[in-house]
């Protein structure tokens, strides 16, 4: 599930900033907070897999009803929803008219604003989003236990208007100095929750504007134990929202590390063979690749060592992600592999030797020359990386002079791509990765690209069914028209979702290239479903990322073999599309 953090036009740069890093310190692996633009938030399907809905402290107020509308409707099914740094009003329905004048954006006859409605009371909760200015300062709170938190940061703008007298609201902390004044306040609203804070809680006290403020009147000492405090009060907040907060504070990865470049054992001359396809001349050495969206600097195995420590060393420092060029790509000639300490998440040898009998169980041969190979014999492997979709079909360069097929796969995506402008979670434990193909439209009609991603999701199906994946309990495991994969959970058979299929193509010189991209949860725990839930005890432990993707590569090449040679007719397939289909 996704923690969405609003990033309109209104919002503050600063709370945004920090909202982000404060809530991915303490969710991650559970949830993936991410921003969402307002374009995003008016256009996209996102409601369904937003666990939290995050606005920071804004400049000025929503200004388009179309942005306030589809937050409404994600609270009265059932949504969550926070703001920080701000205000609001509380007030009574009907009477809204009678504060047009308190300069609280609310006009008599308008009632389009951003609002929630309690229902106990029969009340409107209208959030004060910002367009006023404050002293910003460090206050001290009391909490509901009676203890003091002693410094956070506020910016002295928000303000909650007539609170006191409603019913069922919660008071998360007050002012100290200020009897009876609410600091933050939660509620239950249409179908959802909501919590509100005025002082800043997202800002962490060692950062700046908080840190110069505190250094005044706190000696170095005690910031941490504050901090604690600051990111306690925080977490109390996501509980109090539904939210499932990890045991311990993870690190997340923050910065892409270098991706290998690597084939099978047994068909050693593959990477050289690409290496030459993307070379600028026969007589000159692969160095580097300039293209529309990234920089590719390639280096071979064997230099590549005092990179591969540096990188690593500071994977876990954010960083602007226009500073992630080049993308660095370490070349594994001649069928040789990385040790396992440097590709720690990723046998790499059990891949590729699950794969060499998965596809002889299925009769899939190709030469052992290099002049052609099967899906997944070339992979490009990166522990993080910004989007395996991206990297392909954003470089169109690099896109078309790629030899195919070519897997690659990914441990992290730092911003993996699902429908629309939807990112995939990617934590530890989650399969994604993306496939590209190469067919002549002279042989393959265009308009049967469309039963592409219908043909891998099936795939992806039958290869849960593999006795090394889930054996007799992959039949738990379903398609949901268009490209979505369900597992039925738990004796109800509860439907929720674990991976799903991005297809794009790109036209070239009668070729048609396709990206598969493909996200699929495999080890997840709790909150995330993934396909271990359906195993009983006994067999998880027998479960791999590895084995999974090569059931799968092997069983897509058997299907698509049949697909090319019908000219993409999807006919031998339907009945078990049909049989796998989970109707709504």
């Amino acid at each position: 599930m996704n923690v969405l953090v609003y990033a309109g036009p209104e919002v503050q740069q600063t709370s945004l900033n920090h909202s982000l890093s404060s809530l991915k310190l303490i969710l991650f692996p559970h949830y993936t907070v991410q921003p969402i633009t307002q374009r995003a938030l008016i256009t996209q399907p996102w409601a369904a897999t937003c666990a939290l809905l995050v606005v920071p402290q804004c400049r000025a107020r929503f200004l388009s009803s179309s942005a306030s509308r589809p937050i409404q409707e994600y609270l009265e099914d059932g949504g969550a929803y926070l703001g920080l740094g701000t205000g609001a009003l509380y007030s009574p329905r009907g009477l809204v008219t009678g504060f047009a004048n308190l300069n609280l954006g609310i006009s008599s006859g308008e009632d389009t604003r951003l609002r929630f409605f309690d229902k106990f009371n029969s009340s409107y909760i209208y959030p004060e989003t910002g367009g006023g200015e404050g002293t910003p300062g460090l206050v001290q709170l009391r909490l509901p236990d009676g203890q003091a938190l002693k410094r956070v940061f506020d910016a002295g703008i928000g303000k909650f208007i007539r609170f006191e007298d409603a019913k069922g609201v919660v008071a998360l902390a007050h002012y100290a100095d200020r009897e009876g004044v609410a600091a933050g306040v939660a509620i239950d609203v249409s179908g959802g929750k909501i919590a509100l804070w005025s002082p800043n809680i997202e800002y962490p006290l060692s950062e700046e504007p908080a840190s110069s403020l505190l250094a005044q009147s706190t000696p170095p000492s005690e910031v941490e134990s504050l901090e604690v405090g600051r990111r306690k009060l925080l977490k109390d907040t996501l509980i109090q929202l539904g939210l499932q907060i990890p045991e311990k504070e993870g690190k997340s990865i923050a910065r892409p590390l270098p991706q290998f470049l690597t084939s099978t054992p047994t068909k050693p001359r593959i990477v050289s063979t690409i290496i030459q396809a993307l070379s600028p001349s026969t007589s000159s050495q692969l160095e580097k690749f300039k293209d529309a969206n990234d920089t590719f600097q390639f280096v071979s195995l064997a230099d590549s060592s005092k990179l591969l420590e540096e990188t690593r060393a500071i994977v876990f420092t954010p960083s602007d992600p226009s500073t992630w060029q080049p993308k660095h790509i370490v070349l594994c000639s001649n069928g040789e592999l990385p040790s396992r300490e440097l590709t720690p998440l990723f046998d790499l040898d059990l891949f590729f030797k699950s794969l060499a009998i998965a596809r002889e169980q299925r009769d899939l041969t190709t030469d052992s020359e290099a002049t052609s190979w099967g899906v997944g014999e070339a992979l490009l492997y990166g522990e993080a990386i910004t989007s395996t979709q991206t990297m392909l079909d954003k470089n169109p360069t690099l896109l078309t002079q790629l030899p195919t097929p070519l897997l690659s796969l990914a441990s992290h995506q730092l911003a993996g791509r699902g429908r629309g402008n939807n990112v995939w979670l990617s934590p530890s434990g989650c399969l994604q990765f993306s496939i590209l193909l190469r067919v002549s439209l002279a042989s393959f009609p265009a308009n049967k690209l469309v039963f592409i991603q219908y043909l891998f999701a099936l795939a992806v199906v039958e290869a849960c069914k593999e006795d090394n994946v889930l054996g007799k309990w992959g039949e738990g495991i379903r398609l949901k028209w268009p490209n979505d994969l369900y597992a039925l959970v738990g004796e109800g058979e509860e439907k929720r979702k674990v991976g799903g299929v991005l297809v794009n193509t790109s036209f070239s010189g009668g070729n048609v290239d396709v990206v598969i991209g493909c996200g699929l949860n495999i080890l997840n725990p709790p909150p995330i479903t993934s396909i271990s839930q359906l195993l009983p005890h006994g067999r998880k432990d027998s479960l791999s990322i590895e084995n999974t993707a090569a059931a799968i590569m092997a069983t897509f090449e058997s299907m698509w073999t049949i697909f090319i040679q019908n000219r993409g007719s999807f006919e031998p397939f339907m009945d078990l599309y049909l049989e796998r289909w989970l109707h709504s």
